[in-house]
């Protein structure tokens, strides 16, 4: 039988619990200039693309994102006179792809250009359609970038592989294209365009590795299987050239089909990382990452066709328990008590914070999934499983976090 004591302590976790998800109490102008702070913390990183129009940038978007938006082109925001960025997921973005227009056109000098997106790229992706011979433009920004960054590693994407298929030719499986030379199975006009591009890019300037990869990205009812063919080809080559768990980060668990789940995740894994970097500064992020949690699960409900209200709250948290209420108090607690401390509260106790603050908003938002997901099925929610998925998930956040930490609070 429960005691008075514990049923009080309960009550007490609840209800701070409650105010701290539902009505959290901050100062937007502190919130909006810890959440800069944050991001200078975990930085969203940058992939430059660029190549001539219609080589493909935005079938790359589409794939690596998963957005299957037709209109996935109006979410570009413009950054300069000819260049945009594009921010996926839009609020809290995971990753954001610059683009430029396309090289080689008609009274365009990307020189200003070339110059901010060097500013803000953690990595260079250059898109060539392989049937296009005329790549002089993209040639030569290239050699301008290498030999001022000669340190910088090159990502060079072929696309448009099925346009050099004889006849009703599909595509060559296993993918073959990281041998050199090609193998015969390439389609022999497709393997001399292939090795004509690579070859004309041999004495790039710099000592930084270029990757080749070859790609054909097409819309299902093009014919083509898979549509997204060399997909996992160049996730592995963005993830050796940018180690921070992308992949992970914007697609989930491989099992996971569900567009609900999947877009979720993504949203998810954006609040998380604000959440980490609000957790490095110093005691604002006690009431700071509560309003970062609280309008993750608002965005989750709202995604859900779901109300995020006080009654909805109450169920969710009584579902919960008492466990989840405990332990989540005790780590916001216990994160502003330990960067206070000289020198360890600003090294190791930063790291823990951030951490902490980004695993338990990932845990948070999982299992809040669950919740939502069943009630919009109309079926009952299991509180046990909720509570598995939550401590479940607490370790599965801090271990996307691990990359993007990792040296950023030394």
């Amino acid at each position: 039988m429960m005691k008075l004591s514990d049923l009080k302590n309960w009550t007490d976790n609840w209800e701070q619990l409650r105010i701290a998800l539902l009505e959290p109490t901050v100062d937007k102008a502190l919130l909006e200039a810890s959440l800069h702070e944050a991001r200078t913390k975990m930085p969203v990183p940058v992939l430059w693309l660029l190549g001539k129009t219609q080589a493909g940038k935005t079938s790359i978007i589409r794939a690596l994102t998963g957005s299957e938006a037709a209109e996935i082109g109006n979410g570009f925001q413009p950054c300069t006179r000819s260049s945009r960025f594009y921010d996926f997921p839009a609020e809290v973005p995971v990753i954001r792809f610059l683009d430029t227009r396309g090289l080689g056109e008609v009274s365009y000098d990307p020189d200003d250009d070339i110059h901010y997106c060097e500013s803000q790229a953690h990595l260079l992706v250059a898109v060539m359609k392989v049937a296009d011979i005329n790549q002089a433009a993209v040639f030569d920004v290239l050699h301008t970038i290498r030999r001022r960054h000669p340190e910088w590693s090159v990502l060079i994407v072929q696309t448009g592989l099925h346009e050099l298929y004889p006849g009703e030719c599909g595509h060559v499986h296993p993918w073959p294209y990281d041998s050199d030379p090609l193998p015969e199975t390439v389609p022999v006009d497709l393997r001399r365009a292939i090795q004509a591009q690579r070859s004309a890019l041999k004495q790039l300037p710099g000592t930084a590795s270029i990757r080749w990869v070859a790609v054909d990205l097409t819309l299902p009812e093009d014919g083509f299987e898979p549509p997204n063919y060399g997909l996992e080809a160049l996730w592995q080559a963005i993830e050796l050239l940018l180690p921070l768990g992308l992949q992970h980060q914007l697609s989930g668990d491989k099992e996971v089909h569900d567009l609900y789940a999947r877009a979720a995740h993504q949203h998810i894994v954006g609040y998380a990382l604000v959440a980490a970097g609000l957790g490095a500064l110093p005691v604002v992020d006690l009431v700071a990452v509560s309003a970062v949690q609280a309008k993750l699960l608002h965005s989750l409900a709202l995604l859900y066709g779901q109300r995020w209200d006080k009654s909805t709250m109450t169920e969710f948290l009584g579902l919960a328990g008492a466990g989840i209420a405990s332990g989540y108090l005790a780590r916001l607690l216990s994160r502003a008590v330990v960067k206070v401390i000289p020198f360890w509260g600003q090294t190791v106790g930063a790291v823990w914070s951030a951490s902490s603050s980004g695993a338990t908003t990932y845990a948070l938002g999982k299992a809040a999934i669950y919740f939502f997901a069943r009630r919009k099925d109309g079926l009952n929610v299991d509180p046990e499983a909720l509570r598995r998925i939550y401590a479940e998930e607490l370790e599965r956040g801090a271990s996307i976090l691990k990359d993007r930490l990792q040296g950023k609070f030394e």
